[in-house]
């Protein structure tokens, strides 16, 4: 809990911080503090990236920051290595920094993943650019995977792959399962999640499905969900340290972070050549390029890559590195939020049960139509807002101001990197009514509003996918997903699990158990 200091810039609906003026939340009367006095963690940004090393803070980043904040405030500087942030947590103050983030927000740059484009000569899709050219590029993404439109067009292959994974499922039960009627079946679902995510990516962005769900999966799409969680795990240590350096010195780290990145584009350059032929030989029936056809010759391609190879609005080398971006970023960002999901429900019988009436009465109205019964089941999103604000996949957003602003009355110049770290917000009690509780009901309008939830900033209170015109490109498919897989899981099968403790976590650039929970099946 913050200390009394804080609280005098909190408002009565739960810590919601005032915004007093359009420059941030300055208190009338008082003189605005200068940026050197924001509270710190220390002024030697290598002797605190030492200490980060020598207690493996970077692993427990999210509780550092949560314990940081009761400490110091709502408000803090933090210096690692050469890189300077002011990170904050209040829903006000953040929607600050949301007014003053321009026309073309940036973003923290994740400098090993550019130093990797760079020295392979490949493109940079949206996630590594900036300015005007980010701009043109997430304009034209934002029809295939944003728009309600694209997301009419890909949600049914969404649901193939969520419905054969709970297919697949419950014959393992019935085969493996025990009790009476070998009805239940307990095991650890990660590496099936894992594999669900990535199926589900590839039917949506390729158009095809990969096979993951036989019995023999291939080596390859193993190689590449192996080589995107060595990606995510050597990124954080790199970025505090200089990429040139580390290159110049041939350092294990920046090898095994490259050659995993290297696995990841050669799996996504594949799946593009195969993409693009398939394209090619329909177009070469009329003597056309797929990027010259005409619309009355053109022929429905399902999947994202053919539609962006279709269009020709991009050229290839762009198209490749936004899918690829989009393929990295699909797979452990959607199935760990699953593990933690499945877990919640478990523990919390009585909430499984209130969701799972409310998924087989919109279920049985839609008859069979799956966009429909999702509609219909506004608390199964309200599950995903709910696991997303306990744990985060990414526990910060960032943003550069493009003016001058002031939070918490202290001055922020343009151009300095401020976090809005998402861990603590969702933890913290000056924000939510008992946050140590699973309450997916809090997201319903009446709640929220008895909760005081409708103040200022109570806009930013749900974060996991970004804010403004640079969240999230992939976030309408992992939302669509991640509610498929829970509804067809819910009408299938009762969770439960054998402790009810809380699960320990750690970050590698995402949030993650240290052990992923076992789950027992029951059968419906």
């Amino acid at each position: 809990m913050l200390n009394v200091s804080v609280r005098q810039f909190a408002c009565p609906t739960r810590g919601l911080s005032v915004s007093m003026a359009r420059l941030g939340s300055a208190v009338r009367g008082r003189q605005v503090r200068g940026f050197e006095e924001i509270p710190h963690t220390g002024s030697n940004g290598y002797i605190n990236l030492f200490w980060f090393w020598k207690e493996d803070r970077f692993q427990s980043l999210h509780t550092y920051m949560e314990r940081t904040f009761n400490s110091l405030g709502p408000i803090y500087r933090q210096r690692l290595g050469s890189q300077e942030t002011v990170n904050i947590m209040l829903p006000a103050d953040i929607m600050e920094l949301f007014l003053s983030e321009g026309l073309n927000p940036r973003r923290m740059t994740v400098q090993p993943w550019a130093a990797h484009r760079e020295i392979r000569k490949h493109s940079k899709g949206v996630f590594l650019k900036n300015g005007s050219e980010w701009r043109a590029d997430r304009l034209v993404l934002n029809k295939e995977v944003m728009l309600g439109s694209a997301v009419r067009r890909f949600f049914p292959l969404l649901d193939d792959v969520a419905q054969d994974f709970c297919r697949i499922l419950r014959r393992r039960v019935e085969t493996d399962g025990s009790g009476e009627g070998r009805r239940s079946l307990t095991l650890d679902p990660s590496p099936d999640l894992f594999r669900f995510a990535l199926e589900a990516s590839c039917h949506v962005l390729y158009g095809e499905r990969i096979g993951l769900f036989s019995p023999n999966p291939s080596r390859e799409s193993q190689l590449f969900i192996s080589a995107v969680e060595r990606m995510l795990v050597t990124t954080t240590p790199l970025l505090y340290l200089p990429s040139n350096l580390l290159i110049s010195l041939h350092a294990p780290l920046w090898i095994q972070h490259a050659t995993a990145w290297d696995t990841i584009f050669s799996h996504a350059e594949d799946r593009i050549q195969k993409g693009y032929q398939k394209l090619r030989s329909k177009a070469g029936l009329n003597g056309q390029s797929p990027d010259t056809q005409s619309p009355d010759t053109q022929e429905a391609f399902s999947g994202v890559l053919g539609q962006l190879i279709e269009k020709g609005q991009l050229s290839v080398e762009l198209i490749r590195a936004n899918i690829t971006e989009l393929m990295a970023g699909a797979v452990d960002t959607t199935a760990v939020p699953m593990q933690f999901a499945l877990f919640e429900l478990a523990r919390n019988p009585s909430i499984q049960e209130t969701v799972r009436r409310q998924v087989q009465s919109s279920w049985a109205a839609a008859g069979g139509d799956s966009l429909k019964a999702l509609q219909g089941a506004p608390l199964l999103k309200a599950t995903v807002k709910e696991i997303l604000r306990m744990y985060p996949v990414g526990i910060t957003v960032q943003r550069y101001p493009i003016r001058d602003i002031v939070i918490q009355n202290y001055h922020i110049p343009a151009g300095t990197l401020v976090q809005a770290c998402l861990y603590p917000m969702g933890r913290s009690k000056d924000v939510f009514r008992e946050p140590e509780i699973f309450k997916p009901t809090r997201w319903e309008k009446s709640e929220r509003h008895a909760a005081g939830g409708t103040g200022p900033g109570s806009g930013f209170l749900s974060l996991a996918f970004g804010f403004g015109a640079r969240q999230c490109l992939g976030r309408r498919i992992a939302d669509n997903e991640m509610q498929l897989l829970l509804f067809h899981i819910l009408l299938n099968f009762r969770l439960s699990v054998s402790s009810p403790d809380n699960i320990k976590t750690k970050y590698t650039i995402i949030l993650q158990p240290e052990t992923p929970p076992s789950i027992t099946f029951t059968l419906l």
